[in-house]
C-alpha cells in the first residue's frame, strides 16, 4: 500500500473510532428511544410511514425504508447502524474535502474530522433524537466533494453519480435534501445547474409526491411555531454566539451539560479561533478556479447559515417568519432554523484543516515537517474535543439502548382488522419507565400495523404549537369526552390503544372504553375493538403506488449513485495503469 492509501486508512479509522466513541452506548442490544427518535423490532408501510396520512410527510422517507427492511433485519439494529454510519461518515468526508480542496496532511484531515463530529450540533441533535437529519449533516462534505468535482469536469459520469447518491443519502429525511440540495446548487457551474437541481428533486421525490398527494403541503403551518423552535442563546453567548458555535438548539433541556456552564463559551471560543487561523488560506487563492470557487462558495453558505437562523431569533426575523409560514404552505420547513447551522460544517473543517498547517508552518523550518504538524493536529484535537468531552459515549449516557416491554409485540399481534388506531392518554408524546426521564414521541406508529392517529399538537417552550392532524384532534376529543363508540366508529376508528402508566390525559375516556371489545390487557396496554368501524378508505391504490414508485426512484438513487461511481473510478484506474 502507498503512502496516500496508508493516509486514506489512517483517516478512515480515526473517523470510526471516534463514531463508535460517540455512539458507544448504542452498540449493545435494545432501541433507540430519545425525544424524537423512535426504533422499533418492525414496523409497518401504512400510509403514515409513506407520508399519505393527515400530518406533513416529516419522516419521509425514513419510516418507509424501515418498513420495507425491518421485516427481515430489526428496525432497532437497522436504525443504530445508519446512525453510526453517518457519524463516521460526517468525520471521514470531512477528512477527505480538506485532502482533496487544501491537499492537507493527514494531521489536518483529522482535524477537519474532529471538526466535522465533535461539536455541539451533532451532541444536539443526538439529544433530540434527529438520527435522520445526522445522516443529512453527513452527507454535506460528500455532496460537496461530488459537486466539486462535477464543477471541475473531471471523472466522466462518476461525480454525477456520487453526487446523486450523497443527495439521496441526505433525502432520508426533507430537511437534510434542502440542506444537500442547497450545497449542491451553490457550488456546481450555471450550465450544470438543470442537472444538480433535477437530481436534488430526484432524492426529494419521497416527500414531495407524498406532500402533493396527501394535501398536507397546501395546509400552512402554525405560526406559533417561529417562536417556538427559534434559535436559543446559550451561557454567556447570544444568540449569534451560540450559533457561531455550532450550537443554539430550541430545546434547553437537549444540550449536553458542558453547554449550561463556562465550558459553552470556551468551546465557542476556542473552536472559532482555530477556524479563523485558515479562513485567510481558504478564501485566498487557489491552483484552479473550481477550487477557488468551491471553497468560497462553501465559505458563503457557513456565513449564511450562522447569520440567518440569528436574524429569525430577533423579534423582526420571527414576525418574518411568521407571515412566511402563515402565507406558504410547506414553509413550516424552516421553523426550525438552527437545524440550517449544519451547512457551515464543510468550511468550518475546511477552515480548521487549514489552521494547522498555517499554524504548523510557522513554528517549523520546513513547511511540511512532520513532527510539528502531528503536534499541532494534537493540540487542535485536544481543544476542540476537551471542552465537550461529554459528548463521548452517547453525551454522557443519555443517548442509549433501551428495551420494550412484551407487551407492545402483544399488542400489535392482535390489531387485526380494519380501523385506525386511536391512543390514550392524549398527546403525542410519552415518559415510560423504560425510556427515561425524558419525553419520547409514542412508538405506537411504528410498531402497530394499522395506522394511528396522532394530532401533531407541539408543547415547546411553555407554547402549542399547533399540528395537522384534524381528523385526529377530533377522535382525541371525542374520547376525553366519554362520547360513544358509534362517533368514534363514524371517523374510521377501529381500535383504541391505552399506554398505561405514562403522564396525559384521560379525561372521562372511561366512559367510552367501558363500551369497547377487550382484546388485551396486562401492567402496561389495554387494547379495545371499537365495533362496527365505518372506513374512511384512506389513501387509494393509485396515490399508494406514485408513492412507492417515488420512494423507488430514492432508493436507486441511494443504491445506483455510489455504485456506478465506484465502478467508474474503479474503470479509470484500471487504464491509467496500463
Amino acid at each position: 500500500m502507498n503512502e496516500g492509501g496508508r493516509r486514506r486508512w489512517v483517516a478512515a479509522g480515526y473517523s470510526g473510532v471516534g463514531a463508535l466513541l460517540v455512539a458507544g452506548p448504542l452498540l449493545g442490544p435494545g432501541y433507540l428511544l430519545l425525544r424524537d427518535a423512535v426504533s422499533t423490532p418492525r414496523s409497518y408501510l401504512t400510509d403514515s410511514a409513506l407520508g399519505l396520512g393527515d400530518a406533513a410527510p416529516r419522516a419521509v422517507p425514513q419510516d418507509a425504508l424501515l418498513a420495507a427492511l425491518s421485516p427481515i433485519v430489526d428496525g432497532g439494529f437497522i436504525v443504530k447502524a445508519i446512525l453510526v454510519v453517518a457519524l463516521w461518515a460526517a468525520a471521514y468526508g470531512a477528512a477527505v474535502l480538506a485532502r482533496e480542496l487544501l491537499r492537507a496532511p493527514i494531521g489536518a484531515q483529522l482535524v477537519a474530522a474532529t471538526v466535522a463530529l465533535w461539536n455541539p450540533y451533532v451532541a444536539e441533535r443526538l439529544l433530540q433524537g434527529h438520527w435522520s437529519l445526522l445522516t443529512g449533516y453527513a452527507a454535506l462534505p460528500w455532496t460537496a466533494l461530488a459537486a466539486y468535482r462535477v464543477r471541475a469536469g473531471r471523472g466522466g459520469i462518476a461525480p454525477w453519480a456520487a453526487l446523486a447518491g450523497s443527495l439521496a443519502a441526505a433525502g432520508l429525511t426533507p430537511t437534510g435534501a434542502l440542506l444537500a440540495g442547497c450545497t449542491a446548487l451553490a457550488l456546481v457551474r450555471w450550465r450544470q445547474l438543470p442537472g444538480a437541481l433535477a437530481l436534488s428533486v430526484a432524492a426529494s421525490a419521497p416527500w414531495l409526491v407524498a406532500t402533493a398527494l396527501s394535501g398536507s403541503g397546501a395546509e400552512p403551518s402554525d405560526p406559533a411555531g417561529i417562536a417556538a423552535f427559534a434559535a436559543r442563546a446559550e451561557p454567556g453567548l447570544a444568540t449569534l454566539g451560540s450559533l457561531a458555535g455550532l450550537g443554539g438548539i430550541w430545546n434547553s433541556e437537549a444540550v449536553p451539560t458542558s453547554r449550561t456552564t463556562s465550558l459553552a463559551v470556551l468551546g465557542t471560543v476556542l473552536l472559532l479561533a482555530i477556524v479563523a487561523l485558515g479562513l485567510r488560506t481558504v478564501a485566498s487563492g487557489a491552483d484552479d478556479s473550481a477550487t477557488r470557487h468551491v471553497r468560497r462558495a462553501l465559505l458563503v453558505l457557513a456565513a449564511c447559515a450562522i447569520l440567518l437562523p440569528a436574524l429569525g431569533a430577533t423579534t423582526w426575523g420571527m414576525h418574518t417568519l411568521e407571515w412566511l409560514v402563515a402565507g406558504v404552505p410547506g414553509a413550516g420547513l424552516l421553523r426550525d432554523t438552527q437545524k440550517y447551522v449544519a451547512l457551515a460544517m464543510p468550511a468550518y473543517a475546511l477552515c480548521a484543516a487549514a489552521g494547522c498547517v498555517a499554524l504548523s508552518r510557522r513554528f517549523s523550518a520546513t513547511p511540511t515537517h512532520p513532527a510539528m504538524s502531528a503536534t499541532v493536529a494534537a493540540v487542535f484535537v485536544a481543544l476542540l474535543t476537551l471542552p465537550l468531552s461529554d459528548l463521548a459515549w452517547g453525551v454522557g449516557g443519555a443517548v442509549r439502548a433501551v428495551h420494550y416491554p412484551s407487551g407492545w409485540q402483544r399488542v400489535a399481534e392482535r390489531v387485526v382488522g380494519p380501523g385506525d388506531v386511536a391512543v390514550l392518554p392524549g398527546g403525542i408524546f410519552r415518559k415510560f419507565y423504560y425510556s427515561g426521564a425524558a419525553p419520547v414521541l409514542d412508538p405506537a406508529p411504528r410498531m402497530l400495523p394499522n395506522d394511528v392517529m396522532q394530532t401533531g399538537v407541539l408543547p415547546v417552550r411553555g407554547r402549542i404549537v399547533s399540528g395537522e392532524g384534524a381528523r385526529a384532534a377530533q377522535v382525541e376529543t371525542l374520547l376525553l369526552h366519554g362520547n360513544s363508540p358509534t362517533e368514534l366508529a363514524r371517523l374510521g376508528v377501529g381500535w383504541v390503544l391505552v399506554e398505561r402508566g405514562t403522564p396525559g390525559p384521560l379525561g372521562a375516556s372511561a366512559a367510552t372504553l367501558t363500551q369497547l371489545e377487550p382484546r388485551y390487557q396486562d401492567a402496561d396496554f389495554a387494547l379495545y375493538r371499537v365495533p362496527g368501524v365505518v372506513e374512511q378508505g384512506g389513501s387509494s391504490t393509485a396515490q399508494r403506488s406514485v408513492a412507492n414508485a417515488a420512494h423507488v426512484l430514492w432508493g436507486a438513487l441511494l443504491v445506483a449513485g455510489p455504485l456506478i461511481a465506484l465502478g467508474a473510478r474503479a474503470r479509470s484506474r484500471t487504464k491509467a495503469q496500463r
